[in-house]
């Protein structure tokens, strides 16, 4: 056994492992696949052990490489820790899935007045769902979303803390028949066929709430749109379909359409800070504080008593309580 093991080699091995495909595990580790598997070997060599077997078709681990799976991260854990307590933690990597939406940019913008020592970064993907896989592989740090419609498998990887109940909108065309009304009642929704970004891979957790929220009141989820990337084109596509859009009352303004809360019942969409479990960095610390203090200052966890959620995410966050 070697008496010393580079922590790189331990990072090369724990991407294939995550990803179980070379070419994958070398972009996500930003170096050329031939680096990567010369690291994989020479860690195989160290540790006189077959981690992988590798055919033309698949990659799978052997039961070594099983057994050295919670090794590796718990080594490299260690590491992050070591990095942060001398003051050299990387940036942290959060998801706010959409420039428009509030309530994760007024968290971010918090931790960074709590934290101005710490670089937090944004982007802007869409989706918890999407944003989950790049959680649980390591390629992002945090993002906000419903926890609950989560695949149950991804929130077993995951730990989030709730932040809002957000109460939930139409977005209408601007000569819609319920454009004039300054709120939207479910019953007068009856009949509509409302967009709810069914088919959309990043977002499956909205269209189950949709589905929850439509049950047995004569609204249907519209059939997948093309999926569209960027703002333009996601306001090009829907004002081509004309469709109602579900969505929360801070959505943006769109050109041409007016958003109108709902209401009898006022559907709620109960919004998580989600990460990976074993999460190491004091701008994370942050975020979470900066959580916390806006619930708390806004009532943001103060359910109305004509709120409405799902079973599913009210045992979510009775569990997290």
């Amino acid at each position: 056994m070697p008496a010393h093991l580079d922590p790189r080699l331990l990072r090369a091995f724990l991407a294939v492992a995550e990803e179980l495909h070379f070419t994958r595990a070398a972009a996500r580790l930003y170096v050329a696949q031939q680096a990567l598997s010369r690291d994989v070997r020479r860690l195989e060599r160290e540790l006189g052990a077959e981690l992988f077997v590798r055919t033309t078709r698949q990659v799978t681990l052997t039961a070594d490489g099983e057994r050295l799976v919670p090794y590796a991260r718990r080594v490299l854990a260690a590491q992050e820790e070591l990095l942060v307590a001398f003051g050299q933690a990387r940036p942290l990597l959060v998801d706010l899935n959409s420039p428009g939406l509030v309530t994760g940019r007024r968290v971010l913008h918090r931790a960074r007045e709590l934290a101005p020592e710490h670089e937090l970064m944004a982007r802007f993907e869409s989706g918890l769902t999407g944003a989950a896989g790049e959680l649980v592989a390591g390629r992002l740090d945090a993002s906000f979303g419903r926890y609950a419609g989560l695949d149950p498998a991804l929130r077993a990887q995951l730990d989030h803390q709730p932040v809002r109940y957000e109460p939930m909108a139409v977005v209408l065309p601007e000569d819609h028949r319920l454009a004039g009304s300054d709120v939207v009642t479910l019953d007068a929704l009856a009949g509509e066929t409302v967009y709810a970004g069914a088919g959309n891979p990043r977002t499956p957790e909205w269209t189950d709430l949709a589905h929850r929220l439509f049950e047995g009141r004569g609204i249907e989820v519209a059939a997948p749109a093309p999926l569209a990337v960027g703002d333009e084109e996601f306001q090009r596509i829907m004002a081509k379909m004309r469709n109602p859009i579900l969505a929360v009352v801070d959505f943006p303004a769109m050109p041409a359409t007016v958003v109108r809360p709902l209401i009898d019942p006022v559907p709620l969409s109960l919004v998580s800070l989600v990460w990976r479990k074993g999460l190491v960095h004091p701008g994370f610390d942050a975020l979470r504080r900066a959580a916390a203090e806006l619930a708390a200052e806004e009532g943001w966890l103060r359910r109305p008593t004509d709120g409405w959620i799902p079973a599913i995410d009210v045992n979510t966050m009775s569990a997290h309580n």
